[in-house]
């Protein structure tokens, strides 16, 4: 029996509205004026839903999903935070403000893998807008609608494509040359909708980028992923929006069509499948034949407890979904606040696996996404009395390096 869930009108606060959010002016003023200082560098966006059904406003600054959206001072270092801090003091006009905050965020490596340089194909010699292929069978698709959030991750990875500098946005043209190119492209078997966020999309504009992909000329793409964070921070895109019911049914026509469809959803904590409307989001996404797999990273101040991701991939089996990836932290952004040890995480990660069924050890990890491919962390031994990490690709340029056992110096 489906649960009845009163719908709700989203409402987005941005950096410009942070002083109107009531829990935000009980904070104390430096900390309200660092959240300012670190969001003109990094993007801040937040909705409703968020603030009032997923953060703890009795435990700031530690709850994990405050942590999650709002931006906290030693996200930048000491140097990079003074900088900001110093201009937004003293009133300095928008464009000195603008080329401080540029550099920086320069510093921040924004595009982190050899994603602008070794990731984008090219078709009859130009490049493809808005795509990435990295992996023979696997293509990524970066809608130029898709291209925000209901609300942005303080680690996101992808938070460059958010901050209103062209030059480090990827996002597809009008032209919809991906369709050309994949087309072409008959060793691809996978596509991935990713972002930004696609379920930002209308169901209409989403339909546009997807349904050309059910025609026959794409007999060879077998399942099409879309990777999304609406899950867990505005499930009433699922349940009660006003275009719920044609979202769900786009669903089912992928599926009718004899295609795979895998939801990727990114969940980082267990609260965010804490809310009836989450899990109901959950239950009709599944009804239509879609499969719903899980990912997160591993964040400091987040989920860097077992016990967390213990009870996450517990409630996640619970509901039917499939636990896929525990990534390790991008070097990107604010890596130095968000970064757990790779021994620390190897333990995490173990530890929380030891602690759930079979059903649950389906999520590989702990993955590091690198230029050569996805590197996971397979045990930690001694060779020659020297302590060693085992590692293997998950996931490589090359697909023979797949699945090869190496070995790292234990640091």
């Amino acid at each position: 029996m489906l649960t009845m869930i009163s719908p709700r009108k989203m409402k987005f606060y941005g950096i410009r509205d942070l002083d109107s959010i009531p829990q935000i002016q009980n904070l104390p003023e430096d900390q309200r004026f660092a959240l300012k200082v670190v969001s003109a560098v990094m993007p801040f966006r937040v909705n409703n839903y968020v603030i009032e059904e997923l953060i703890d406003w009795n435990n700031i600054p530690e709850d994990p999903i405050f942590q999650l959206t709002f931006m906290q001072k030693e996200m930048l270092n000491d140097d990079q935070f003074g900088r900001v801090a110093n201009i937004l003091y003293n009133g300095y006009d928008d464009s000195e403000i603008k080329n401080v905050v540029e550099q920086i965020r320069l510093e921040l490596n924004p595009h982190p893998a050899g994603q602008m340089t070794m990731n984008v194909p090219n078709l009859d010699g130009k490049p493809v807008p808005g795509v990435q292929h990295k992996y023979k069978e696997t293509v990524l698709i970066f809608p130029s609608s898709g291209q925000t959030c209901h609300a942005y991750c303080t680690f996101c990875f992808r938070w460059a494509q958010f901050v209103g500098m062209n030059d480090l946005k990827f996002a597809t043209d009008e032209s919809k040359r991906f369709q050309d190119y994949l087309v072409a492209q008959k060793d691809v078997t996978d596509v991935l909708i990713t972002g930004g966020d696609p379920m930002i999309m209308s169901a209409k504009n989403l339909a546009s980028y997807i349904e050309p992909l059910l025609k026959p000329e794409f007999d060879h793409i077998r399942n099409i992923r879309i990777g999304t964070k609406s899950v867990a921070y505005w499930p009433y895109k699922f349940v009660t929006d006003k275009d719920s019911d044609d979202i769900l049914r786009l669903f089912e026509k992928i599926v009718n069509s004899g295609k795979h469809l895998a939801i990727m959803g990114h969940y980082n904590h267990w609260k965010e499948l804490s809310t009836d409307v989450a899990k109901e989001a959950v239950i009709r996404i599944r009804n239509t034949g879609a499969q719903i797999r899980t990912q997160s990273p591993l964040i400091k101040h987040v989920n860097d407890d077992p016990n967390v991701w213990t009870k996450l991939w517990l409630e996640q089996v619970k509901l039917g979904c499939i636990p896929y990836y525990f990534f390790i932290e991008r070097n990107t952004g604010a890596k130095g606040y968000f970064e757990v040890p790779l021994y620390r995480a190897y333990e995490i990660y173990k530890e929380a696996y030891e602690n759930i069924s079979g059903l649950g050890r389906t999520a590989r990890g702990p993955s590091m996404s690198a230029l050569p491919g996805k590197v996971s962390v397979e045990g930690i031994t001694e060779i020659n009395g020297e302590k060693v990490f085992v590692l293997i690709m998950l996931q490589a340029r090359n697909p023979r390096w797949v699945k090869r056992p190496f070995f790292a110096r234990y640091d």
